[in-house]
């Protein structure tokens, strides 16, 4: 196998691995805000910033920790035949299917970039040169040059009023972050092909293989 490849599967591999491992904890942010939300309405005056900070730790919990469910084979999917199939016959499978994810993640990033270059107050039709240029300002001019590439600032439309960028730049990683696991998997599942199994040294895998042995009997 190609060694770019392979050390570009470990590195993608390890590095949503660990980000999965820490963004699982999220749930109990979310927890959390919706349990004091409940207390605030009961006992004192309602939170008027629960809801969207819940809304918005689910977008990070589920787009951040997205790629760790790739790596455990873990996502939904319709398994009315794949589940009865042979570990080969799953592979050729998933090497034509995941070219559908794959553009569906490549136009879900175009569309992620454009949506956060609104909310930073740009609406012309070239995101990445604003972005280009708001990076050209940053290194060059500091933060005040920045700002002045900046328009309208979006903010939600309720009375707690949050920017929105914040999240869309989360939900924007975290969508690349699907894109590369994506392409990683792909990798695997044509190295499987030529008779080279790269999930087994997975942090993913091996991790699995750690519970599995400890609730042996």
């Amino acid at each position: 196998m190609n060694p770019i490849l392979v050390r570009y599967v470990r590195i993608v591999d390890a590095m949503n691995y660990r980000i999965g491992r820490i963004t699982m904890y999220g749930i109990f942010v979310m927890v959390g805000v919706l349990m004091w939300s409940s207390i605030s309405k009961t006992f004192f005056l309602p939170s008027r910033w629960t809801l969207e900070v819940a809304q918005f730790a689910l977008v990070a919990y589920y787009l951040i920790g997205g790629p760790y469910s790739i790596q455990l084979a873990a996502n939904v999917r319709m398994d009315l035949f794949y589940g009865n199939w042979s570990p080969r016959r799953k592979a050729w499978f998933d090497v034509f299917t995941i070219w559908f994810l794959i553009f569906y993640l490549v136009v879900m990033i175009y569309g992620a970039i454009g949506s956060t270059a609104y909310s930073l107050g740009y609406f012309g039709d070239a995101p990445f040169t604003f972005f280009r240029d708001l990076i050209h300002a940053f290194l060059t001019g500091g933060i005040d040059a920045a700002r002045e590439k900046l328009g309208f600032i979006e903010r939600s439309p309720t009375s707690w009023r949050p920017y929105l960028w914040p999240v869309k730049v989360i939900a924007t990683i975290g969508i690349f972050l699907m894109l590369l696991q994506a392409i990683s998997e792909f990798i695997k599942d044509v190295a499987f092909l030529r008779g080279i199994d790269m999930r087994k040294d997975a942090p993913a895998h091996r991790h699995h293989e750690e519970d599995i042995y400890e609730e042996a009997p």
